[in-house]
């Protein structure tokens, strides 16, 4: 089990971290948080503890540094911003305290280890590399989608929890870091993982020097140039489709796409191998017909496309000629039409798979079907303003369960046309709630009876599973099937949390992704 605050443990050659009033087991910060065990000191000299939240009794990572006031302010800020940022593949921001004499974050505790310990036990086979690499993408586009940037990509930030879900942690925004830096770390996150090597000397690690202590990643093998040899240059069986990839990726002189277009082209290539007649060779052939092309050469991202396309190009006249060969010995096009094309004018592609991103969600209304009572049907359209200060509140009962009045209320979302959708992220005020997500045709007026007739019949259509006393802010679902399309979702909340003596929830964003 290893949690990283900063992403690395701090070199065996550091001295401890000497400070005054340091934290012990035992204690409680902010009359919630206990601190259980001193995990490590990262590479900035931030304490990480494994800690446990003493009132929703769910295990926290807590890294702290000393002293708080304006020399914690980026690392606050780093941590308000990412949790405004829900996504599967990023670890939870759960608070941000500054006592002055002391700063620390509250963070998810993940049970596993990150991809830096993973490697140091041999590189990973191409598929398992290419679905790391798939998650740090998707997790860096819902970053990308927020305007912000992460910053802080490398092995020993992405974590891979025993049940193998893949995060990526603490973001550390600077002024020398972009979008696009963030996407070439992605080609490093790849090259690591499939070498055991950091491709990116400039910057191995944030505080760490290369070659010491267990902070240390080995430095990509070079030529005397400087260049970085290519993965299957270190590494037999690397598939030459994945070795082009991260070393576009990695190329200066290559403009990187964009994160989400990333994400979209290491989801295609994220599929069990037997898939595939050729996993070892320039091109990955599928073994289901009608495979769209890659986003990623779509767009112009790899500079492998244009060849790959040239080859299949003379592949193709080739073995027209050698039919046309075949059937008469003369290549007559009179007799052997499909020999002698009448137009050289090159194949249309077919449209490019899109990428994965928030949708628009066009109306929103409150669906209260147990109340002649129409007081609580207002601001709904503050749940997709943007705005996660801002939402959308139930009154204050005095049960969990409504009091008994009323089955449970929700929020209902229009997207406006039909899309695939891939996950609904709603953020809630307060932990504890249960609730479910719904999906159906039906669009009844808002009134008692239209919004008992859209319950009756969204009932009947779940999406994924429901959440019981949930013991975060954010719930995600994502049972979306692929090969339908939706337009009409439910939040239903069937249980409030304590809230100021009495129970209620607030809706403050809903956010759908998909395409």
């Amino acid at each position: 089990m290893t949690q990283v605050g900063e992403g690395q443990d701090a070199d065996e050659t550091t001295p401890p971290v000497m400070t005054f009033g340091a934290p012990t087991a035992g204690e409680i910060l902010a009359e919630r948080y206990e601190l259980v065990e001193h995990i490590n000191n990262d590479s900035a000299g931030r304490l990480v503890w494994r800690g446990v939240d003493v009132v929703l009794r769910r295990p926290v990572a807590v890294v702290m540094r000393y002293p708080g006031g304006d020399s914690a302010t980026e690392m606050l800020q780093a941590a308000v911003a990412a949790s405004r940022v829900v996504h599967p593949n990023l670890v939870g921001v759960y608070d941000a305290i500054d006592e002055a004499e002391r700063a620390y974050v509250v963070r998810e505790w993940v049970d596993g280890q990150s991809l830096r310990d993973l490697v140091a036990s041999g590189p990973l086979d191409a598929a398992r590399a290419t679905a790391v690499g798939n998650s740090v993408a998707s997790a860096l586009a819902a970053v990308h989608a927020t305007g912000m940037v992460h910053g802080n990509v490398h092995p020993g930030t992405v974590m891979i929890s025993d049940d193998g879900r893949v995060v990526l942690a603490d973001a550390r925004t600077d002024g020398d870091d972009s979008q696009e830096s963030d996407v070439r770390a992605v080609g490093g996150i790849l090259y690591f993982a499939m070498t055991g090597y950091w491709p990116h000397a400039e910057a191995p690690l944030r505080g760490a020097t290369a070659g010491h202590g267990r902070a240390a990643i080995p430095d990509a093998v070079r030529d005397a140039n400087g260049a970085v040899a290519a993965p299957r240059q270190v590494r037999a069986g690397v598939p030459a489709y994945l070795d082009d990839l991260t070393m576009d990726l990695l190329d200066a002189e290559i403009a990187p796409p964009p994160s989400d277009v990333l994400t979209a082209e290491l989801a295609r290539l994220d599929v069990p191998d037997d898939d595939y007649l050729d996993n070892n060779g320039p091109l990955r052939f599928a073994g289901e017909t009608g495979e769209e092309p890659s986003p990623l050469a779509a767009a112009g991202g790899r500079k492998v496309a244009l060849g790959i396309a040239g080859l299949l190009a003379v592949a193709l006249i080739g073995l027209l000629i050698g039919i046309s060969t075949l059937g008469d010995g003369n290549g007559d096009p009179e007799t052997n039409p499909v020999a002698a094309p009448t137009s050289s004018a090159p194949v249309s592609e077919e449209p490019a798979t899109p990428a994965v991103r928030n949708l628009k969600i066009s109306d929103a209304r409150i669906i209260d079907p147990d109340s002649n009572n129409r007081t609580e049907v207002r601001d709904a359209e503050k749940v997709f303003d943007g705005d996660q200060d801002e939402g959308w509140s139930t009154e204050t009962y005095n049960r969990s369960n409504f009091g008994n009045l009323k089955r449970g209320m929700g929020v209902w979302i229009d997207l406006g046309a039909e899309r695939t959708v891939k996950s609904v992220q709603v953020n809630l005020s307060d932990r504890g709630a249960s609730a479910e997500l719904l999906t159906g045709t039906t669009n009844a007026p808002s009134s008692s009876s239209g919004d008992d007739e859209v319950l009756t019949a969204y009932l009947k259509n779940k999406i994924g599973q429901p959440f019981e006393e949930h013991d975060g802010t954010t719930m995600t679902f994502d049972g979306f099937d692929a090969d339908k399309k939706y337009r009409y979702l439910l939040f239903w909340i069937t249980e409030l949390p304590p809230n100021g003596g009495g129970f209620k929830i607030g809706v403050q964003e809903i956010t759908v992704q998909g395409s």
